[in-house]
This record gives structure tokens, C-alpha cells and sequence, in this order.
């Protein structure tokens, strides 16, 4: 087994990413007076489910790229799913605050999630066949 630098690199990217969404939720929950839930503010609301939503989803692909790479995965494939989980997850915001059925929210919302949902299917079915 070997280290896994390319996944460490994307999970050090990806960390930097939830650290942003994470100041994101707290400046709107110091702004709007809110110490716990959304204090019934719709754009509170959508942020703390963009953070969670990244926090629930992201270290699971992470692992499971992690443990394709640290087990001879090819550097192509691991490099080709941590780009498209990093994608996704950029994605995956701008969709969540768009208008409700517009064409930025199925691309960019609907387009994330079926992205990470595609790494973590396809870094796990990776697994089970090596």
C-alpha cells in the first residue's frame, strides 16, 4: 500500500472548500442572530444544508478514492474522479441558490450531486473488483 498524494492534494482543496462554506454559514448566522437552525431564514437554510450536504457526501468519495489510490488504483482513474468530485462540489452551491427549476439549478445542483454520486459509485465498484 502507498501513500495516497493525489487524494491528500483534493482532500487538502476540498478542506479549503468546507472551511469556506463553514465562515459562509457562520457570517449569515451572526448577521441574521442566529445561534442554532435557521432561525426560520430561507437563505440561512439553504447554506447550512450546502455545508452539510458537502460534509455528508465528501468524506465518503474521499475515502474510498483514498483507498483505490493507497491500493495500486491507477493515477489516471484516481485523478479523473478526485477532479470531478472537486467539480461537483463547486457546482453543487450555485444550484442550490438558484431559482427553483431553472436551468442553473438542475445543471449545477443536479449536476453535482449526480457527479458525486457517480465517484463514489464508481470509486466503489473499483474497490469490490480489485
Amino acid at each position: 500500500m502507498t501513500f495516497p498524494a493525489i487524494t491528500a492534494f483534493y482532500a487538502g482543496l476540498l478542506a479549503l472548500l468546507y472551511l469556506g462554506l463553514s465562515g459562509w454559514v457562520v457570517a449569515t448566522r451572526l448577521s441574521a442572530d442566529v445561534l442554532h437552525g435557521a432561525g426560520g431564514d430561507p437563505d440561512l437554510e439553504k447554506r447550512i444544508r450546502i455545508q452539510g450536504n458537502f460534509g455528508e457526501y465528501v468524506p465518503l468519495a474521499l475515502l474510498l478514492v483514498a483507498l483505490l489510490e493507497a491500493g495500486g488504483g491507477g493515477p489516471v482513474l484516481v485523478r479523473a474522479l478526485l477532479l470531478v468530485l472537486l467539480a461537483a462540489r463547486l457546482m453543487h452551491p450555485f444550484g442550490m441558490l438558484a431559482p427553483k427549476n431553472s436551468p442553473q439549478q438542475f445543471a449545477c445542483r443536479g449536476g453535482g450531486i449526480v457527479a458525486t454520486f457517480g465517484v463514489i459509485a464508481v470509486a466503489a465498484l473499483a474497490l469490490l473488483l480489485r
